[in-house]
């Protein structure tokens, strides 16, 4: 079978992200592979790319099958067609790149990060969102934080949640903290809005499992034991009025969207948060969800550490319409 490589040079186009010099692979299909998925030839003829890669590449409109362009990666393939494929940087392959991100660090020093996560802030690069993510501004702000894995992040608030978050920026912290978190010897404490007054005992433990809801896959949901992984959430009431309650949460593990599917699940979802059954109100158009507190061990020095954070400013003003100042 035979199989050749170029490099052409390519310009800027309007998204500014194909440019300098781009190899293009050639191949005619073997006869062991007719009828074969395009996408999978490819990862056979192309080997040390990943299938997923493929996929992005042909989609994208830089593959070639029999010199027309093909966007379908289950299309089928003949004994003997010619296949060319430019191996262009797809998105996801140029999210991991320094840009200039704004956020307030409320601590450093050679080993971590302490940082106040501004809501609106994606984490980390993913569909939708390949760049302008904390991770970038990682990069960005410390090319040290190349060497690391995700940058040096150990875990995540969602986009539309403010507060706080630590980062590593050496090797030996990332593993230390990775494990503590595991072992819950990092205390994460929230401040959250929900919407109807308060029902039941002012302290409420809620457990279960969460996993992807199989009704909409943009959600997570209380599931089986089978279904998800386990789930610990303190929740205390602060406050409570005629439309709302003020709660203090604390994190026993960090499951995707924990808080905000416990609060839908006690029936008080967040304010602001329409994917679990929440509404824009008292001037928020995002979930109500503040990380205040973040304590933990300094994971070189041992010494205990504790930070807190302010309220966001919508936060502080939807408080103060409820006539509420919590004690942060």
């Amino acid at each position: 079978m035979k199989q050749a490589s170029e490099i052409i040079s390519v310009g800027v186009d309007g998204e500014g992200e194909a440019h300098g010099e781009v190899e293009v692979r050639s191949f005619t299909v073997p006869a062991a592979s007719h009828g074969q998925r395009l996408d999978r030839v490819l990862a056979e003829q192309v080997p040390e790319l990943s299938r997923s890669y493929l996929q992005q590449l042909i989609e994208a409109g830089h593959v070639r099958l029999a010199s027309r362009v093909v966007t379908k990666a289950a299309q089928r393939v003949r004994a003997g067609e010619a296949v060319s494929v430019e191996l262009l940087p797809t998105a996801q392959a140029q999210a991991f790149r320094p840009e200039p991100v704004a956020f307030p660090v409320l601590y450093e020093d050679d080993d971590i990060l302490v940082i106040d996560k501004p809501a609106g802030l994606v984490v980390h690069p993913a569909a939708g969102n390949w760049t302008g993510t904390l991770l970038n501004g990682l990069l960005a702000r410390d090319a040290r934080c190349a060497l690391l894995p995700r940058a040096g992040i150990v875990h995540r608030l969602d986009k539309d949640t403010s507060g706080l978050m630590v980062v590593a920026r050496s090797r030996v912290a990332m593993d230390r903290l990775v494990e503590r978190i595991a072992a819950r010897e990092v205390e994460r404490q929230y401040l959250a809005i929900a919407h109807r007054p308060w029902i039941g005992p002012e302290r409420r433990i809620v457990e279960g499992f969460i996993g992807r809801d199989p009704r909409n896959r943009l959600r997570m949901a209380a599931v089986g034991e089978g279904s998800g992984k386990p789930a610990w959430t303190a929740i205390d009431c602060l406050w409570s009025g005629e439309r709302h309650c003020v709660v203090h949460c604390t994190l026993g593990t960090g499951r995707t969207h924990q808080i905000r599917v416990h609060m839908a699940t006690l029936g008080h979802p967040l304010v602001g948060d329409r994917l679990y059954g929440g509404t824009a109100d008292l001037g928020l158009d995002r979930q109500a969800l503040h990380a205040y507190r973040l304590a933990f061990r300094h994971p070189i020095s041992n010494l205990a550490l504790e930070f807190r954070a302010a309220l966001a400013p919508d936060l502080a003003d939807a408080a103060q319409r409820l006539g509420y100042n919590p004690p942060l």
